[in-house]
Protein backbone atom coordinates (compact mmCIF):
# COMPACT_ATOMS: atom_id res chain seq x y z
CA UNK A 1 0.00 0.00 0.00
CA UNK A 2 1.18 3.29 -1.53
CA UNK A 3 0.41 6.44 0.30
CA UNK A 4 -0.31 9.73 -1.75
CA UNK A 5 1.16 12.94 -1.19
CA UNK A 6 -1.07 15.67 -0.67
CA UNK A 7 -3.96 12.70 -1.12
CA UNK A 8 -7.98 13.42 -0.84
CA UNK A 9 -11.43 12.35 -1.31
CA UNK A 10 -10.36 13.42 -5.19
CA UNK A 11 -7.33 11.26 -5.77
CA UNK A 12 -9.60 7.90 -6.68
CA UNK A 13 -10.67 8.11 -10.32
CA UNK A 14 -13.52 9.82 -11.62
CA UNK A 15 -14.62 11.99 -8.40
CA UNK A 16 -14.69 15.64 -7.78
CA UNK A 17 -15.19 17.71 -4.79
CA UNK A 18 -15.76 21.52 -3.94
CA UNK A 19 -15.44 23.70 -0.43
CA UNK A 20 -16.46 27.38 -0.31
CA UNK A 21 -17.65 29.85 1.87
CA UNK A 22 -21.49 30.55 1.99
CA UNK A 23 -21.86 33.29 4.56
CA UNK A 24 -23.00 30.19 7.32
CA UNK A 25 -19.88 30.86 9.41
CA UNK A 26 -19.28 34.64 11.38
CA UNK A 27 -15.58 34.69 10.75
CA UNK A 28 -16.00 33.95 6.85
CA UNK A 29 -14.05 30.96 6.44
CA UNK A 30 -15.50 28.21 4.13
CA UNK A 31 -18.53 26.70 5.28
CA UNK A 32 -19.93 24.60 3.01
CA UNK A 33 -18.62 20.87 0.69
CA UNK A 34 -19.14 18.87 -1.66
CA UNK A 35 -18.34 15.56 -2.96
CA UNK A 36 -19.49 14.06 -7.04
CA UNK A 37 -19.07 10.60 -8.82
CA UNK A 38 -20.41 11.14 -12.18
CA UNK A 39 -20.60 7.35 -12.07
CA UNK A 40 -22.76 5.93 -9.55
CA UNK A 41 -21.27 4.60 -5.68
CA UNK A 42 -22.07 2.01 -3.37
CA UNK A 43 -22.36 2.86 -0.58
CA UNK A 44 -21.86 1.82 3.28
CA UNK A 45 -22.72 4.33 6.21
CA UNK A 46 -21.75 4.39 9.98
CA UNK A 47 -23.87 6.95 12.20
CA UNK A 48 -23.92 8.23 15.59
CA UNK A 49 -25.61 6.02 18.43
CA UNK A 50 -26.89 9.57 19.89
CA UNK A 51 -31.02 9.10 20.41
CA UNK A 52 -30.65 13.15 19.76
CA UNK A 53 -29.34 12.29 15.76
CA UNK A 54 -29.24 15.26 13.52
CA UNK A 55 -32.01 15.43 10.70
CA UNK A 56 -29.12 14.77 8.40
CA UNK A 57 -28.45 11.28 10.36
CA UNK A 58 -32.09 10.27 9.92
CA UNK A 59 -31.67 11.27 6.38
CA UNK A 60 -28.97 9.40 5.01
CA UNK A 61 -29.84 6.55 7.57
CA UNK A 62 -32.73 6.06 5.25
CA UNK A 63 -30.57 6.65 2.01
CA UNK A 64 -28.05 3.68 2.97
CA UNK A 65 -30.21 1.28 4.05
CA UNK A 66 -32.25 1.13 0.74
CA UNK A 67 -29.11 0.08 -1.11
CA UNK A 68 -29.73 2.93 -3.41
CA UNK A 69 -26.57 4.02 -5.85
CA UNK A 70 -25.57 7.52 -4.71
CA UNK A 71 -24.03 9.88 -6.69
CA UNK A 72 -22.74 12.78 -3.91
CA UNK A 73 -22.37 14.35 -0.45
CA UNK A 74 -23.59 18.09 0.69
CA UNK A 75 -22.00 18.87 3.42
CA UNK A 76 -22.23 21.93 5.46
CA UNK A 77 -20.12 23.66 8.33
CA UNK A 78 -21.57 25.96 10.94
CA UNK A 79 -25.15 24.39 11.91
CA UNK A 80 -25.73 21.03 13.10
CA UNK A 81 -29.40 21.14 12.16
CA UNK A 82 -29.85 18.93 15.38
CA UNK A 83 -33.02 18.70 17.39
CA UNK A 84 -34.69 21.13 14.66
CA UNK A 85 -37.33 18.71 14.37
CA UNK A 86 -39.92 18.10 11.46
CA UNK A 87 -38.25 21.18 9.83
CA UNK A 88 -34.64 19.65 10.12
CA UNK A 89 -35.44 17.18 8.01
CA UNK A 90 -37.41 19.14 5.83
CA UNK A 91 -34.31 20.85 5.27
CA UNK A 92 -31.80 18.25 5.37
CA UNK A 93 -34.48 16.67 2.22
CA UNK A 94 -34.35 20.23 0.63
CA UNK A 95 -30.27 20.07 0.27
CA UNK A 96 -30.21 16.56 -1.18
CA UNK A 97 -32.85 17.54 -3.71
CA UNK A 98 -31.77 20.97 -4.45
CA UNK A 99 -27.87 19.42 -5.01
CA UNK A 100 -29.44 16.93 -7.09
CA UNK A 101 -31.51 19.18 -9.46
CA UNK A 102 -28.56 20.63 -10.43
CA UNK A 103 -26.46 17.58 -11.47
CA UNK A 104 -29.47 15.76 -12.86
CA UNK A 105 -29.64 13.06 -9.62
CA UNK A 106 -32.60 12.06 -7.76
CA UNK A 107 -32.67 13.32 -4.07
CA UNK A 108 -32.23 9.56 -3.54
CA UNK A 109 -28.83 9.63 -4.31
CA UNK A 110 -28.10 12.58 -2.44
CA UNK A 111 -26.26 12.18 1.15
CA UNK A 112 -26.26 15.31 3.57
CA UNK A 113 -24.14 16.42 6.51
CA UNK A 114 -24.13 19.15 8.72
CA UNK A 115 -21.35 20.00 11.59
CA UNK A 116 -21.86 23.28 14.01
CA UNK A 117 -24.40 24.67 16.48
CA UNK A 118 -27.09 21.94 17.50
CA UNK A 119 -30.60 23.47 17.85
CA UNK A 120 -30.22 26.38 15.41
CA UNK A 121 -32.74 26.14 12.52
CA UNK A 122 -31.31 26.27 8.91
CA UNK A 123 -30.77 29.48 7.39
CA UNK A 124 -31.94 27.77 3.99
CA UNK A 125 -31.59 30.76 1.58
CA UNK A 126 -27.28 30.97 2.54
CA UNK A 127 -28.10 27.20 2.51
CA UNK A 128 -29.84 27.08 -1.32
CA UNK A 129 -26.59 29.77 -2.29
CA UNK A 130 -24.36 27.45 -1.06
CA UNK A 131 -25.32 24.67 -3.26
CA UNK A 132 -25.07 26.32 -6.00
CA UNK A 133 -22.19 27.71 -5.58
CA UNK A 134 -20.48 24.46 -4.34
CA UNK A 135 -21.51 22.88 -7.78
CA UNK A 136 -19.80 25.61 -9.68
CA UNK A 137 -16.82 24.85 -8.08
CA UNK A 138 -17.19 20.73 -8.63
CA UNK A 139 -13.25 20.30 -9.72
CA UNK A 140 -10.89 16.70 -9.48
CA UNK A 141 -8.95 18.93 -7.55
CA UNK A 142 -10.80 19.79 -5.12
CA UNK A 143 -10.28 17.52 -2.19
CA UNK A 144 -8.33 19.49 -0.16
CA UNK A 145 -11.08 22.79 -0.24
CA UNK A 146 -13.63 20.45 0.78
CA UNK A 147 -11.62 19.11 3.98
CA UNK A 148 -10.91 23.09 4.11
CA UNK A 149 -14.90 23.60 4.03
CA UNK A 150 -15.99 20.82 6.84
CA UNK A 151 -14.13 21.97 10.14
CA UNK A 152 -15.57 23.71 12.95
CA UNK A 153 -12.95 24.01 16.03
CA UNK A 154 -10.14 22.15 14.16
CA UNK A 155 -7.18 24.03 13.48
CA UNK A 156 -6.01 22.15 10.05
CA UNK A 157 -7.35 20.04 7.40
CA UNK A 158 -7.02 16.39 7.65
CA UNK A 159 -6.99 14.10 3.64
CA UNK A 160 -5.56 11.10 3.15
CA UNK A 161 -5.50 8.66 0.22
CA UNK A 162 -3.32 5.47 -0.75
CA UNK A 163 -3.29 3.16 -3.79
CA UNK A 164 -3.00 -0.77 -3.33
CA UNK A 165 -2.76 -3.54 -5.95
CA UNK A 166 -5.99 -5.61 -5.95
CA UNK A 167 -6.73 -8.38 -8.34
CA UNK A 168 -4.16 -6.61 -11.03
CA UNK A 169 -5.46 -3.49 -10.62
CA UNK A 170 -4.52 -0.07 -9.03
CA UNK A 171 -7.04 1.29 -6.90
CA UNK A 172 -7.27 4.37 -4.82
CA UNK A 173 -8.45 5.34 -1.40
CA UNK A 174 -9.28 9.00 -0.44
CA UNK A 175 -10.38 10.35 2.86
CA UNK A 176 -11.12 13.68 4.77
CA UNK A 177 -12.14 13.74 8.36
CA UNK A 178 -13.51 17.39 10.58
CA UNK A 179 -13.77 16.72 14.66
CA UNK A 180 -11.59 17.79 17.46
CA UNK A 181 -14.09 18.06 20.02
CA UNK A 182 -17.40 16.06 21.35
CA UNK A 183 -15.45 13.38 19.67
CA UNK A 184 -15.99 9.73 21.34
CA UNK A 185 -17.93 8.29 18.77
CA UNK A 186 -20.20 5.10 19.24
CA UNK A 187 -20.94 4.56 15.44
CA UNK A 188 -22.98 2.30 13.96
CA UNK A 189 -23.20 0.38 10.85
CA UNK A 190 -26.34 1.54 8.72
CA UNK A 191 -27.57 -0.82 8.33
CA UNK A 192 -27.76 -3.99 10.57
CA UNK A 193 -24.44 1.02 12.90
CA UNK A 194 -18.53 19.91 17.06
CA UNK A 195 -18.87 16.36 15.74
CA UNK A 196 -17.09 13.98 14.05
CA UNK A 197 -17.55 13.54 9.95
CA UNK A 198 -15.35 11.21 8.22
CA UNK A 199 -15.70 10.43 4.24
CA UNK A 200 -13.95 7.95 2.08
CA UNK A 201 -14.12 7.49 -1.98
CA UNK A 202 -13.22 4.75 -3.42
CA UNK A 203 -12.55 3.69 -7.50
CA UNK A 204 -12.53 0.08 -6.06
CA UNK A 205 -15.21 -1.80 -7.53
CA UNK A 206 -16.82 -3.78 -4.57
CA UNK A 207 -20.24 -5.28 -3.84
CA UNK A 208 -22.28 -3.85 -0.96
CA UNK A 209 -22.26 -6.56 1.58
CA UNK A 210 -18.15 -6.63 1.08
CA UNK A 211 -18.16 -3.09 1.40
CA UNK A 212 -20.07 -2.95 4.83
CA UNK A 213 -18.01 -5.97 6.54
CA UNK A 214 -15.11 -3.82 5.43
CA UNK A 215 -16.27 -0.78 7.20
CA UNK A 216 -17.54 -2.37 10.17
CA UNK A 217 -14.17 -3.67 10.88
CA UNK A 218 -12.19 -0.61 9.91
CA UNK A 219 -14.03 1.57 12.58
CA UNK A 220 -13.95 -0.76 15.00
CA UNK A 221 -10.15 -0.03 14.88
CA UNK A 222 -10.23 3.22 14.33
CA UNK A 223 -12.94 5.89 14.96
CA UNK A 224 -14.45 4.28 17.91
CA UNK A 225 -11.35 3.62 19.54
CA UNK A 226 -10.75 7.17 19.70
CA UNK A 227 -11.79 9.51 22.31
CA UNK A 228 -10.95 13.40 23.04
CA UNK A 229 -13.65 14.66 26.19
CA UNK A 230 -16.18 11.60 26.43
CA UNK A 231 -18.64 12.87 24.52
CA UNK A 232 -20.75 11.57 21.61
CA UNK A 233 -22.56 14.16 18.88
CA UNK A 234 -25.15 14.44 17.69
CA UNK A 235 -23.98 14.38 13.83
CA UNK A 236 -21.16 11.59 14.04
CA UNK A 237 -20.87 9.87 10.38
CA UNK A 238 -18.56 7.86 8.36
CA UNK A 239 -19.46 7.45 4.62
CA UNK A 240 -17.84 5.19 2.03
CA UNK A 241 -18.61 5.78 -1.62
CA UNK A 242 -16.80 2.67 -4.51
CA UNK A 243 -17.72 3.85 -8.16
CA UNK A 244 -15.94 1.07 -9.39
CA UNK A 245 -13.67 3.64 -11.73
CA UNK A 246 -10.73 1.58 -11.60
CA UNK A 247 -11.98 -1.32 -13.41
CA UNK A 248 -11.07 -3.82 -11.39
CA UNK A 249 -13.02 -7.80 -11.33
CA UNK A 250 -15.88 -7.01 -8.46
CA UNK A 251 -14.33 -7.46 -4.79
CA UNK A 252 -16.74 -10.44 -2.91
CA UNK A 253 -16.99 -10.73 0.36
CA UNK A 254 -14.64 -13.85 1.70
CA UNK A 255 -12.11 -13.18 -0.72
CA UNK A 256 -8.37 -12.30 0.03
CA UNK A 257 -9.23 -9.35 -2.63
CA UNK A 258 -11.76 -8.32 -0.10
CA UNK A 259 -9.21 -8.59 3.01
CA UNK A 260 -6.77 -6.47 0.97
CA UNK A 261 -9.28 -3.63 0.44
CA UNK A 262 -10.41 -3.89 4.13
CA UNK A 263 -6.70 -3.99 5.76
CA UNK A 264 -6.24 -0.51 3.71
CA UNK A 265 -9.81 0.86 4.53
CA UNK A 266 -8.70 0.16 8.23
CA UNK A 267 -4.78 1.89 7.67
CA UNK A 268 -6.95 5.16 6.62
CA UNK A 269 -9.13 5.35 8.53
CA UNK A 270 -6.68 4.33 11.49
CA UNK A 271 -4.68 6.89 10.01
CA UNK A 272 -7.83 9.96 9.95
CA UNK A 273 -8.79 8.99 13.72
CA UNK A 274 -5.04 9.42 14.72
CA UNK A 275 -5.29 13.10 13.24
CA UNK A 276 -8.46 13.89 14.92
CA UNK A 277 -7.12 13.38 18.28
CA UNK A 278 -3.95 15.36 17.61
CA UNK A 279 -6.24 18.03 16.65
CA UNK A 280 -8.47 17.87 19.68
CA UNK A 281 -9.63 20.99 20.73
CA UNK A 282 -6.73 22.87 22.94
CA UNK A 283 -4.51 18.74 22.64
CA UNK A 284 -1.23 18.70 23.56
CA UNK A 285 -0.41 15.56 23.61
CA UNK A 286 -1.13 12.09 22.10
CA UNK A 287 -1.44 9.28 24.64
CA UNK A 288 -2.17 5.41 23.59
CA UNK A 289 -3.72 3.46 26.30
CA UNK A 290 -2.57 -0.16 26.22
CA UNK A 291 -4.68 -2.27 28.44
CA UNK A 292 -3.88 -6.50 28.01
CA UNK A 293 -4.19 -9.18 30.70
CA UNK A 294 -7.82 -8.24 30.85
CA UNK A 295 -10.17 -11.57 31.50
CA UNK A 296 -11.92 -10.75 28.03
CA UNK A 297 -11.74 -7.91 25.33
CA UNK A 298 -14.20 -6.26 26.42
CA UNK A 299 -12.97 -6.22 29.76
CA UNK A 300 -9.59 -4.59 28.61
CA UNK A 301 -12.12 -1.75 26.55
CA UNK A 302 -14.20 -0.86 29.66
CA UNK A 303 -10.66 -0.25 31.66
CA UNK A 304 -8.73 1.37 28.66
CA UNK A 305 -12.09 3.78 28.14
CA UNK A 306 -12.29 4.61 31.86
CA UNK A 307 -8.60 5.46 31.78
CA UNK A 308 -8.90 7.66 28.52
CA UNK A 309 -11.83 9.34 29.61
CA UNK A 310 -10.68 10.36 33.33
CA UNK A 311 -10.28 14.40 33.50
CA UNK A 312 -7.99 13.35 36.45
CA UNK A 313 -5.61 11.59 34.11
CA UNK A 314 -6.24 13.89 31.36
CA UNK A 315 -4.92 16.48 33.25
CA UNK A 316 -1.79 15.05 34.56
CA UNK A 317 -0.98 14.05 31.22
CA UNK A 318 -1.19 17.95 30.51
CA UNK A 319 1.34 18.56 33.17
CA UNK A 320 3.43 15.88 32.11
CA UNK A 321 2.70 14.61 35.85
CA UNK A 322 3.81 11.04 36.58
CA UNK A 323 0.89 10.32 38.41
CA UNK A 324 0.64 6.83 38.10
CA UNK A 325 -1.94 6.35 40.94
CA UNK A 326 -4.88 8.18 38.79
CA UNK A 327 -4.50 5.51 36.28
CA UNK A 328 -4.77 2.55 38.92
CA UNK A 329 -7.77 4.35 40.67
CA UNK A 330 -9.38 5.11 36.87
CA UNK A 331 -9.05 1.38 36.09
CA UNK A 332 -9.57 0.14 39.73
CA UNK A 333 -13.38 1.67 39.47
CA UNK A 334 -14.03 0.82 35.92
CA UNK A 335 -16.46 -2.12 37.11
CA UNK A 336 -14.28 -5.19 35.88
CA UNK A 337 -12.74 -7.86 37.99
CA UNK A 338 -9.16 -8.26 38.22
CA UNK A 339 -6.09 -8.77 41.18
CA UNK A 340 -4.73 -5.56 42.00
CA UNK A 341 -1.25 -7.22 43.18
CA UNK A 342 -0.93 -8.55 39.57
CA UNK A 343 -1.10 -5.15 37.81
CA UNK A 344 1.69 -3.95 36.07
CA UNK A 345 2.17 -0.40 34.35
CA UNK A 346 4.79 0.90 31.82
CA UNK A 347 5.39 4.68 30.13
CA UNK A 348 6.96 3.94 26.57
CA UNK A 349 8.29 0.72 27.73
CA UNK A 350 9.53 2.24 31.30
CA UNK A 351 8.50 0.79 34.40
CA UNK A 352 6.28 2.67 36.53
CA UNK A 353 4.45 -0.17 38.54
CA UNK A 354 4.97 -3.68 39.16
CA UNK A 355 2.38 -6.10 41.00
CA UNK A 356 -0.04 -2.83 42.12
CA UNK A 357 3.07 -0.74 43.69
CA UNK A 358 5.54 1.81 42.27
CA UNK A 359 8.46 0.15 40.55
CA UNK A 360 11.21 2.27 41.42
CA UNK A 361 11.84 4.38 38.08
CA UNK A 362 13.11 7.44 39.13
CA UNK A 363 9.97 10.36 39.01
CA UNK A 364 12.29 12.13 36.60
CA UNK A 365 12.74 9.76 33.74
CA UNK A 366 8.94 9.39 34.04
CA UNK A 367 8.62 12.99 33.31
CA UNK A 368 10.85 13.03 30.39
CA UNK A 369 8.48 10.37 28.49
CA UNK A 370 5.35 12.33 29.63
CA UNK A 371 6.59 15.80 27.92
CA UNK A 372 6.54 13.90 24.46
CA UNK A 373 4.15 15.07 22.14
CA UNK A 374 3.15 11.02 21.79
CA UNK A 375 3.29 8.47 24.12
CA UNK A 376 1.67 5.08 24.98
CA UNK A 377 1.16 3.42 28.22
CA UNK A 378 0.73 -0.49 28.85
CA UNK A 379 -1.25 -1.69 31.45
CA UNK A 380 -1.16 -5.38 31.98
CA UNK A 381 -4.27 -6.53 34.32
CA UNK A 382 -2.92 -10.42 34.66
CA UNK A 383 -6.45 -11.61 34.98
CA UNK A 384 -6.37 -13.20 31.30
CA UNK A 385 -5.53 -12.68 27.69
CA UNK A 386 -8.28 -9.75 26.68
CA UNK A 387 -6.48 -6.25 25.33
CA UNK A 388 -7.75 -3.05 23.96
CA UNK A 389 -6.30 0.24 22.88
CA UNK A 390 -7.73 3.48 23.27
CA UNK A 391 -6.36 6.58 21.81
CA UNK A 392 -6.70 9.51 23.51
CA UNK A 393 -5.25 12.79 24.70
CA UNK A 394 -4.56 15.75 27.44
CA UNK A 395 -7.16 18.30 28.99
CA UNK A 396 -5.79 21.76 28.81
CA UNK A 397 -6.79 25.02 29.89
CA UNK A 398 -7.15 25.83 26.08
CA UNK A 399 -9.97 22.82 26.08
CA UNK A 400 -12.31 24.55 28.36
CA UNK A 401 -11.55 27.85 27.04
CA UNK A 402 -13.02 26.67 23.69
CA UNK A 403 -15.98 25.21 24.82
CA UNK A 404 -16.52 27.67 27.03
CA UNK A 405 -16.45 30.50 24.36
CA UNK A 406 -17.64 28.07 21.60
CA UNK A 407 -20.14 29.95 19.24
CA UNK A 408 -19.73 28.93 14.93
Amino acid sequence: MEWIENGSVTTPSCFQASGIACGLKRSGAADMAMIYSPRPCVVAGAFTSNLFAAAPVEYDREIVSSGNPVHLVVVNSGNANACTGEQGLRDAERMAELAGSMLMVHKSQVLVSSTGRIGVPMPMDIIEAGVEMCVKALSPEGGLDASKAIMTTDTVPKSVATALEVGGATIRLGGMTKGAGMIAPKLKLQPPQATMLCYVTTDACIERDALNACLAKAIGMSFNRITVDGDTSTNDTVLVLANGAAGNECIRLGTVECDRFGEALVEVLGDLARRMVLDGEGVTKFVEVNVRGAASDLDAKTCAESIANSALCKTAWFGADPNWGRILCAAGYCGISFDPYRVNLDYDGVPVVRGGMEAGTPEADLVEVLKKRCWKMDLDLGAGTGSYTVWTCDLTYDYVKINADYHT
